[in-house]
């Protein structure tokens, strides 16, 4: 009903976090004038595309121009950029779980995080939000804004063990298969997808795992927990570098025994090219249409051309069995 009421000004969710790990939500109407307790901080998360967004931000937020610049950008990556006063502006990427869309097209959440609020504006719904609401309103959510900015980047970071774990249990099927059929082809769409995939993530969580590390060392909010965060990240990251590496050894695999069926064909049709070219000389040669050919006016002669070529056939026979040519 929250939702509804507040998505005609662009404001998505509005929460007051009581500092016990709780929250109340606020209505639109409500945010001019908002005092907020010594324990408390406010959580504000709006749509990216709505034109309210834009006139909030710019005329009521208390944002800079250049921070509001930043937050409406079309396009951007994973940064992150400290500001006065110990505040900061922090771009992340999720895993789209929206249905119908590719979980490589990742989603972008901007986030202004100061010691008692943090603004957050997303294009597109994100399911991270939905888990830290659920957990608020149990009274096990976040208890400030450090807090709060943590834990949207755990719930974002968790997304993408699922995927990781998807990608590879496709890739082991093809690498299975291709072990154990002789003559089974890779699925090309899936395994070219997987790859696709794999750079799609790598790209985003690269500089992703580099701003852990320096929110590690900046001292906004716990260090371990950001930490904690790097390190998954750089798992993840070899993960994805290991996908990649078993998808170019499956495609190697596929091309290598291509290159093997074309090279044995191609063996095959020399070694009988070869057998037959003394037979196609020798008949060649008696085809000739002029007088004196041995044997025209015998009634034997062609079964003694057929004599002579099934020699000739089974002596080269026997050269190529000794050769190793068969």
């Amino acid at each position: 009903m929250f939702e509804k009421s507040n998505l005609h000004w662009g404001l998505v969710h509005a929460f007051v976090l009581d500092g016990r790990g709780g929250a109340r939500s606020l209505e639109w109407d409500q945010l001019p004038g908002l005092q907020l307790a010594d324990q408390e901080s406010l959580w504000l998360h709006w749509d990216r595309g709505h034109p309210e967004t834009h006139d909030w931000l710019r005329r009521h937020s208390g944002l800079s121009e250049f921070s509001c610049d930043l937050l409406l950008e079309e396009n951007t990556r994973p940064r992150l950029l400290t500001l006065p006063e110990h505040a900061l502006l922090l771009f992340l990427r999720g895993v789209n779980l929206n249905p119908g869309a590719a979980p490589e097209d990742m989603i972008s959440l901007r986030i202004f995080a100061d010691a008692r609020r943090v603004i957050s504006l997303r294009l597109r719904p994100l399911r991270a939000t939905e888990e830290l609401i659920a957990l608020l309103e149990k009274g096990q959510g976040p208890r400030d804004s450090a807090e709060l900015v943590q834990q949207l980047a755990h719930y974002m970071t968790d997304r993408v063990d699922g995927l990781l774990e998807k990608l590879s249990e496709q890739v082991e099927g093809q690498e299975e298969r291709l072990d154990g059929d002789a003559r089974f082809m890779p699925d090309h769409g899936l395994v070219l997808q997987v790859r696709r995939r794999a750079a799609g993530l790598r790209r985003f969580l690269s500089p992703q795992r580099d701003i852990f590390a320096q929110l590690t060392r900046n001292g906004f909010g716990d260090a371990d927990q950001w930490n904690e965060l790097n390190n998954r990240l750089t798992r993840h990251l070899e993960e994805l570098e290991m996908v990649r590496e078993r998808v170019g050894l499956v495609l190697e695999s596929e091309h290598r025994r291509m290159s093997e069926k074309m090279n044995r064909a191609m063996y095959l049709l020399g070694v009988t090219t070869v057998f037959f070219l003394p037979m196609s000389f020798l008949t060649g040669l008696l085809g000739i249409n002029v007088g004196g050919i041995p044997g025209a006016d015998s009634n034997y002669g062609f079964f003694l051309i057929c004599a002579i070529l099934a020699s000739v056939g089974a002596l080269q026979w026997w050269v190529f069995r000794r050769l190793r040519w068969l």
